[in-house]
């Protein structure tokens, strides 16, 4: 329901923003006039080049989970910065970055402009490393102990990186500035990339990106390398990227992974297991235009190589046939000149090659004159030898043969004795004849049928009664 001050007799107070500031910030002042020490972990940590001032963030997490419960922005003024810098990375042998967690002093402020903050007077450098860094390091000794920490850095970057999967949101402002420096490069390569969106902040960021990763898993022969891309930003903001199971899946995944999360000034320990970290996403278009420029000056070395190589040896070839061309003609005269000399001399040794040979065949013919006879008495002599060993084993054969023959005849007549139907006879059996035929199946004969019975003393007839 509307209400009308006026009607209830009450003025109404109005402040402009700058007036209302101002309250807050003499509340503030009146509530919070002292130092005050802080535990709380530095993120976004950065000098200011021109003025040397330190500005960071101070953030706190849920222990459990990592759920960002807290922040606020925090700044060390350069006077104070350069001597709290050295103290404590002195001290706790840590780099003062983001990540740490610390103890610090503070005053609380409240700008009109800038809203509120903590300004750091001091540091308690024994509150040493905070969660974030601690965790990560944990994560780092257990990924070495598990043997997979280098995994990923051993595999060979391919020489010619055309195919790329690319694990990013296609929203973000890097994968743009990362599509725009590959496509126009000035060689003119041909990328082809395909996108695998995912989240890249906040707290489903590890399983977006693993999931991303899985995808490109089950096409793995359609990529050279997988890219994982991420603009800049707060330092918090890359909480995920130190996540022990998306560290463990890149370390472990068979393609190269190059990375180019965040800042220069951001290392992650997704950075640290992949093949190749990258400042930022323009640096990995970089990358891979360098090693497809690499390939092409390895290549056009090669073919200047193969084509000084091919000019020598058609030099040294052309020289070698322009030095037989001008040798050639000495050559044919000097070899035609020894064959003729060659003949000469052979047809001056003809004749008497000729009479020697003669006079060899002479003597030859008369040595075979002289010992043919003996020679073929001898042969004669041999041959009679072996026709009269052929001749008694042939008789002896025969004579075996026929012995055989003569004793398998004798058994053949004894058998035909034994067989015959008179010797059946006189052992006491008898032949049925019907009509002139042996009767040899009790089905063959029918009532009335007349039987002649044959016995070994003479033939009796018979008659079938049933």
């Amino acid at each position: 329901m509307y209400r009308n001050d006026e009607n209830l007799g009450e003025s109404r107070q109005e402040f402009t923003l700058l007036e209302l500031n101002n309250r807050i910030k003499g509340v503030i002042q009146q509530s919070f006039p002292d130092t005050y020490w802080v535990r709380a972990e530095m993120s976004d940590v950065r000098q200011h080049a021109a003025s040397g001032h330190c500005y960071l963030e101070f953030v706190e997490k849920h222990p459990v989970n990592g759920q960002l419960l807290a922040k606020a922005r925090g700044s060390i003024w350069a006077k104070t910065f350069r001597m709290i810098k050295p103290y404590f990375e002195m001290e706790t042998g840590q780099s003062f970055a983001s990540g740490i967690k610390v103890l610090v002093k503070v005053t609380v402020e409240f700008h009109e402009l800038y809203g509120y903050s903590l300004t750091v007077v001091d540091i308690d450098p024994t509150y040493t490393l905070g969660d974030m860094v601690r965790r990560r390091m944990e994560i780092i000794k257990q990924l070495q102990e598990e043997g997979v920490f280098s995994l990923n850095k051993e595999l060979d970057c391919p020489l010619l990186p055309q195919r790329i999967a690319v694990i990013t949101s296609p929203s973000a402002a890097g994968y743009e500035d990362f599509m725009k420096q590959l496509v126009q490069n000035k060689s003119g390569y041909i990328f082809y990339t395909h996108l695998f969106p995912a989240i890249m902040q906040g707290e489903k960021t590890e399983e977006s990106v693993i999931g991303a990763l899985d995808k490109v898993y089950r096409h793995l022969d359609c990529f050279d390398v997988v890219v994982i891309i991420r603009g800049g930003g707060a330092t918090s903001d890359l909480h995920s990227f130190d996540s022990y199971l998306l560290a463990a899946n890149c370390a472990q995944f068979p393609l190269p992974i190059i990375t180019g999360i965040g800042h220069e000034r951001d290392d992650t320990v997704v950075d640290m297991v992949a093949n190749t970290r990258m400042k930022t996403p323009t640096a990995v278009a970089e990358f891979l235009i360098n090693r497809m420029d690499d390939a092409a000056d390895r290549l056009n070395t090669l073919q200047d190589k193969c084509s000084t190589k091919a000019i020598e040896i058609l030099t040294e070839r052309k020289n070698s046939l322009d030095l037989l061309a001008t040798m050639l003609p000495s050559m044919v005269t000097s070899r035609l000149t020894s064959n003729h000399s060659s003949l000469q001399l052979l047809g001056m040794k003809l004749p008497s090659l000729a009479n020697n040979l003669l006079e060899q065949n002479r003597f030859a013919l008369q040595r075979l004159v002289v010992t043919l006879p003996a020679t073929a008495k001898q042969n004669m002599e041999r041959k009679n030898s072996v026709f009269e060993k052929i001749d008694s084993m042939f008789r002896k054969s025969v004579d075996d043969f026929l012995l055989k023959r003569k004793h398998a005849l004798e058994l053949s007549e004894q058998y035909v004795s034994l067989a015959s139907p008179e010797n059946i006879l006189r052992k006491g059996y008898s032949l049925i004849y019907k009509n002139g035929r042996l009767v040899k199946r009790s089905v063959d004969l029918h009532e009335g049928d007349e039987l002649s019975i044959h016995f070994i003393d003479g033939d009796k007839k018979s008659r079938i009664i049933e």
